[in-house]
Formats: C-alpha cells, sequence, structure tokens
C-alpha cells in the first residue's frame, strides 16, 4: 500500500467521523394507551418535522403500563384513558390533551341499533345471551372485551357500572382488534375508541343518544373519558415542548381532525 493510498483512506474516515458528529437528538418515550397510540404517533410525527433535534417514540401497552411506566421513570410520559386515575397516579403530574368517546359496536348486519345502560350492563354480565332479548335476531352474542388494564375497559366498566365480564366473553388486546373482531362477526359487540370507527362496524346509540362529537360536546352521550399524558412532576424540557404542541391549536386541531374531541 503506497503512503499516497493510505493518506487518502486517512481522509476518508477522517470525514466519515466528522459527518457522523452531529448534535444528538434528545429522546422522548410515550408509554401506555393503546386508544390513543395511533394519535400520538401521528402527533409526534407533527411534532418531530417541526423539532428535528427531539425524537418521539411511542409504545402501547395499556393505561395502566403508562401509569407505571411515567412512576418508574421507563417513560418520560405516560398515556392513560381512564375516568378515574388511580390513587398511585397521584404522585404524577396529569395533563388532559383530549376526550374520547367509547363506541358501543355491532357488526352492521346486526339490525339491533340502540340499547338501554341497562342492557348494556346485562350483555356485558352474560344475563343476555340472545339478540332478540333485546329486539335483535335470534343469534347468540359474542362479547368482545379489552383486557385487564386497560384503559377503555376500566372506563367502559365504571361508567355503565355493575359489570362483572361474562367468564365466555372474548378478550382483545387493543381497540384494533376489538374493531376487527367486530367486523368479521355478525353476533359480536364489543367497544372502543370513537376515534377509530369505520364503516366496517356499527356504532349502537346508548339510551337515545349517538357516540358522536355533537352529542359527547352537549354532555348527551355518557361515555365518554379523558385522555392524560402523565410525568413524573411538572413536564421539563422536551416532554414539555410535546405536551405544548399537543395543546397547541395545531395539535388540537389534528385531535379533532383524527376523531377526537379537544380537551379545550
Amino acid at each position: 500500500m503506497t503512503k499516497k493510498y493510505l493518506r487518502l483512506i486517512l481522509v476518508l474516515a477522517a470525514l466519515t467521523a466528522l459527518l457522523g458528529c452531529g448534535p444528538a437528538k434528545t429522546s422522548v418515550t410515550l408509554a401506555g394507551s393503546t386508544a390513543f397510540q395511533p394519535f400520538a404517533e401521528k402527533l409526534a410525527e407533527q411534532f418531530m418535522a417541526g423539532h428535528p433535534g427531539i425524537s418521539i417514540t411511542v409504545q402501547g401497552g395499556g393505561s395502566a403500563v403508562g401509569v407505571q411506566s411515567a412512576l418508574s421513570g421507563a417513560a418520560q410520559m405516560g398515556m392513560a384513558d381512564l375516568v378515574r386515575l388511580p390513587e398511585e397516579a397521584r404522585e404524577l403530574t396529569a395533563v388532559t390533551v383530549a376526550r374520547d368517546g367509547i363506541a358501543v359496536v355491532v357488526n352492521p348486519a346486526n339490525t339491533v341499533a340502540n340499547l338501554t345502560t341497562a342492557q348494556l350492563r346485562d350483555i356485558f354480565n352474560g344475563r343476555v345471551r340472545n339478540w332478540k332479548q333485546v329486539g335483535g335476531p335470534d343469534a347468540p352474542v359474542t362479547v368482545v372485551s379489552r383486557e385487564a388494564g386497560s384503559g377503555t375497559r376500566s372506563s367502559f366498566e365504571e361508567i355503565v357500572g355493575g359489570i362483572e365480564l361474562t367468564p365466555d366473553a372474548l378478550i382483545q388486546d387493543s381497540n384494533g382488534t376489538i374493531r376487527e373482531t367486530v367486523a368479521n362477526d355478525a353476533n359480536a359487540v364489543g367497544y372502543l375508541s370513537h376515534g377509530l370507527l369505520n364503516e366496517r362496524i356499527k356504532a349502537l346509540t346508548i339510551d337515545g343518544q349517538a357516540c358522536d362529537d355533537h352529542c359527547i360536546a352537549l354532555g348527551r352521550y355518557l361515555l365518554v373519558r379523558p385522555i392524560f399524558l402523565l410525568t413524573r412532576g411538572p413536564a421539563q424540557g422536551a416532554a414539555a415542548d410535546f405536551i405544548g404542541y399537543v395543546l397547541s391549536p395545531d395539535g388540537q386541531a389534528t385531535i379533532k381532525a383524527n376523531g377526537l374531541i379537544p380537551a379545550q
């Protein structure tokens, strides 16, 4: 190897090292609510486009994971969609960034359009086992629910009240799998974030009130829960910047455009 060739290799190595020595990005991790996860991912993309020095990672796991991750420091921010935060969350700073309706959904082939709260309770308790008991077809009811630790399940059961989930319920680990299960089973009934409704499932009215922006804003539809971002102590640095963006007019417009209700 000639000295000239060796010098060229050293110069190229030095240039490569210099190009890789840009300022390190600040990393922020969010973990928790799977219902809010797709919305948080969208907000993170928009935020990072305007803040190239900050990297936002969004992880799911459920609201219980969101609380515990914020408490332990495993994540800088937890996401939780609970009507009432657990006692241990008193150590955290909770900021409401959105509100979300919990839609009760069936397959579009189901002729049932409305349930009372009492009927809804009886379905998920297993007392109503055939759709004809609530004015529907003569067909067995397939109850689909979220797993323990889910903020959507906790909020649904607390608002409806008196639910001891039927043992034969199908348990799903996300709003997305609830949607797919109901879309593929003519006899299924489940619940999910109203921001994830699509034409493959049908949202029922509850006590005559629709799960839509209008009825939620007027307080007529009662299955509604807040969505929190949680930090251990007041948010600082990049975490505070992100929360500020989510609460900004642009962030709240994104929340509304994607099917949630703005916090304000």
